[in-house]
């Protein structure tokens, strides 16, 4: 393209309609790069066309802008709100998606998980669209708590079921390391071991040698045992419909667990009773919105990040997740290549 000496606006590259700026590429075929890197790793897509990494990742991050700016933000009803590990060293992404039973899909990321993180969502976001959110689920991280309680007040907010059982897993998974420890230190037969995943796992999941593990462990009085035994009763919570039943099941639960003189039981019932009327908001909701949808998006993008063998940059890593879960508009254009 030629450059122009312009009296008025100095020296500037030619303008053409069917490239963008000094891009050595048109923007016809950058979008079809960016459809195929939908599909294909960059990498795979820059050697299947003759072309750079770079080339396909500046086509991919077009796609992404271009689908920002003309995307809709109306009609969200429910989100759920998580946080993904992305680098090592501790290194998170919060992650925001829409979870409409007809419009599942990634509507921001941004770098750590803390309160101001997720705040500078919500001041992207707007107070008309938040407005229109009824549903928002999320774990039991406090600086989102904290953020979602302050901007979404009217909202219901549920507690990710998945993340609950999840806690009562890792506090039964202590109570049986350190009882296995205990017991090898005094010298006694070796109950536990090999049977890590005879008590995490669903009872339903179990293979045959795993179910016969479980049904000798059930015979003998061990700290794990009664730990099991309380993690297993809480799952009947989620057969209830009324929150009030939920609440006094709830109540129950924890006197029950408190007494036990297991301390990470003791301290999981003390987290459910901080936490007990965003978990009833569950039934609430009526399985309107499920934390199954948000960990569903989040294996997707980790399996986007993993195609990749991990990308060293954040701007690479926020630009492949847009593309591959944002669900984002692209433009009409005058031809396609075949």
């Amino acid at each position: 393209m030629r450059r122009v000496d312009c009296p008025r606006c100095g020296v500037t590259v030619e303008l053409v309609p069917w490239s963008d700026g000094k891009s050595p590429v048109t923007t016809t075929y950058s979008w079809f790069l960016a459809r195929w890197a939908s599909k294909l790793s960059w990498t795979e897509v820059a050697r299947s066309f003759h072309t750079t990494w770079h080339t396909a990742f500046c086509a991919v991050k077009m796609a992404v802008t271009w689908g920002l700016a003309h995307r809709s933000m109306e009609g969200i009803e429910a989100i759920g709100v998580d946080e993904v590990l992305w680098h090592r060293g501790h290194k998170y992404l919060t992650v925001v998606y829409q979870i409409d039973e007809g419009c599942r899909r990634l509507l921001w990321m941004g770098q750590e998980r803390t309160t101001a993180t997720l705040e500078s969502f919500f001041d992207g976001l707007g107070e008309t669209t938040a407005k229109g959110i009824e549903y928002v689920c999320s774990d039991m991280w406090k600086p989102y708590l904290d953020v979602i309680a302050r901007r979404l007040s009217k909202a219901v907010h549920v507690l990710d079921r998945y993340h609950i059982v999840a806690k009562l897993n890792t506090a039964l998974d202590e109570v049986r390391a350190g009882e296995a420890r205990r017991m090898a230190s005094d010298g006694y037969e070796p109950l536990l071991k090999h049977s890590r995943w005879c008590l995490l796992k669903n009872p339903s999941n179990l293979t045959a040698k795993q179910d016969a593990k479980l049904t000798d462990l059930l015979e003998y009085n061990l700290r794990t045992v009664r730990a099991y035994l309380l993690k297993e009763e809480f799952q009947l919570l989620w057969e209830y419909v009324s929150p009030a039943a939920a609440g006094k099941f709830i109540d129950r639960w924890c006197t029950k667990a408190l007494r036990s003189r297991i301390e990470p039981m003791r301290q999981m019932a003390r987290t459910i009773r901080g936490h007990r009327a965003l978990i009833l908001n569950w039934f609430r909701a009526r399985g309107t919105i499920s934390g199954g949808a948000v960990e569903g998006l989040n294996n997707k993008l980790k399996v986007t990040v993993r195609r990749s063998y991990g990308f060293r940059t954040f701007r690479a890593t926020e630009v492949a997740p847009y593309h591959a879960l944002g669900k984002l508009p692209e433009p009409e254009h005058a031809h396609r290549f075949s």
